[in-house]
């Protein structure tokens, strides 16, 4: 099972994916160019959703569900944080997806 850990850094932050950098996904869909963000709703926000929800689950997943996904999740997450895997295929199925 994968997991995800978010953190502030005094060199900015960082966001791996069981310990190796999550790919943005810019070859997906960019919403920003200045990477991740969260605790608020917004671009980069947005972008870690759609990197998250396309790592754990696939592209059609993260493009259908990344807005919603960075409302209900990743506006509310900590300065720093971890998601399993599992957290966000529970999250996607209350959602309505049965992936």
């Amino acid at each position: 099972m994968k997991h995800y850990q978010g953190r502030r850094t005094i060199d900015g932050i960082m966001v791996t994916v069981d310990g190796e950098p999550l790919d943005t996904r810019y070859d997906l869909e960019q919403f920003t160019d200045l990477g991740f963000e969260w605790s608020y709703e917004g671009d980069s926000p947005r972008q870690l959703a759609l990197a998250l929800i396309a790592d754990c689950l696939g592209d059609d997943t993260a493009r259908n569900f990344s807005s919603e996904f960075m409302t209900l999740v990743i506006a509310e997450l900590d300065n720093d944080w971890q998601l399993s895997e599992e957290d966000i295929r529970r999250e996607i199925r209350s959602m309505g997806d049965e992936s």
